[in-house]
């Protein structure tokens, strides 16, 4: 008789990491989804290449794990540049990005994620670097304060953000592509998950792979976490394949619902319906309520709940849907009064 209470394989971080650089596409033949962008990519690196020229500066944004980190290393392989890789938070001082950017060699890639969290100061520097491919340094201080312009290599910023309204004009504007990342649809993530599964050498039946795609809340990288999570528990538990009972088995220890839903997002709306009766009410209040953070919500929570029709964003704060009711077995849905309200912003 198999041991039911055998824990699963602990995966130190290294070998994480390696796992998602192998299932991650390295070029655009191999991306899934988003097709109209990949088209206006390969055009766009197609040109440049053959005017010898640089690639225009690329701007990605939408929720995340739809892909930004990969379209950035697959630009960088396309061109045949090296890419260097950073984030905004990490960029303290403008001397941060100044040494960065005066060790770019023509044409090379630099990547920034959370390109909205750089601090003003940092952005600054990237106008001109940007723009004129050379940046102001600044002497001294005072009577004594003088400039210096350091001319640059040519290169290309390709910058990725899930908050696109934190941009701010100037930087914005200096971007000449600028592409949102939409959510995928249950099928092209079968695909993706199906593409993994070769690369993990794993044997997954189809109705498996689509139940995975189904509770994968239209994200790429969260199909391959719960692929790998299922593989995990169909090695230790089924015999290493995963047919449609291991693949929802695994899911359920997870705590993932048929919608894909996780304890986080069930807390969310149980607050939203329970707390508020069933809303309007404002994301501070819920972060407040749940103790956890406001970014937090609006960033990883809140994109797929609206997309899924669980909640709306109205001018007077979040609501729970009627499906939300419904899926939460909830009772005492109320129509809201204002069926014309705008979105909040």
């Amino acid at each position: 008789m198999k041991d039911k209470h055998k824990t699963l394989p602990v995966m130190d971080e290294a070998e994480e990491r390696k796992i998602v650089a192998d299932l991650r596409p390295k070029r655009f033949q191999e991306y899934i989804g988003q097709r109209q962008i990949v088209e206006t990519l390969q055009i766009a690196v197609q040109a440049a290449k053959q005017r010898g020229d640089v690639l225009d500066h690329v701007l990605f944004y939408g929720p995340p794990g739809l892909g930004k980190t990969t379209m950035a290393h697959i630009i960088a392989n396309e061109l045949e540049m090296p890419l260097t890789h950073t984030s905004g938070p990490a960029l303290e001082k403008g001397g941060d990005l100044v040494s960065i950017l005066t060790h770019l060699g023509y044409g090379s890639v630099l990547f920034i994620d959370e390109i909205h969290r750089l601090p003003k100061i940092v952005e600054e520097f990237l106008y001109s670097a940007m723009e004129d491919f050379a940046v102001d340094i600044i002497f001294d201080k005072g009577m004594n304060a003088r400039s210096y312009r350091a001319k640059l290599e040519p290169f290309t910023l390709v910058g990725a953000t899930t908050r696109a309204g934190l941009l701010s004009s100037p930087l914005r504007e200096r971007f000449g592509i600028q592409r949102s990342l939409d959510f995928y649809t249950s099928e092209q993530l079968q695909m993706v998950i199906s593409r993994s599964a070769a690369i993990l050498e794993v044997g997954i039946d189809d109705d498996a792979s689509y139940a995975i795609a189904l509770r994968s809340r239209g994200t790429p990288r969260i199909a391959n976490q719960m692929l790998r999570r299922v593989r995990d528990y169909a090695q230790v538990r089924a015999g290493g394949r995963i047919t449609l009972g291991v693949s929802i088995e695994a899911l359920a220890l997870e705590g993932i619902d048929a919608l894909g839903l996780t304890p986080l997002d069930v807390r969310f709306l149980n607050v939203i319906i329970d707390f508020y009766k069933g809303g309007p009410v404002g994301v501070e209040a819920i972060a407040a309520t749940l103790q956890e953070e406001t970014d937090t919500l609006i960033d990883v929570v809140e994109p797929y709940l609206l997309k899924a029709g669980l909640l709306i964003r109205t001018s007077s704060g979040r609501r729970a849907t009627e499906l939300s009711y419904n899926h939460l077995k909830k009772k005492g849905f109320r129509k809201a009064s204002g069926q014309l309200e705008l979105l909040a912003e």
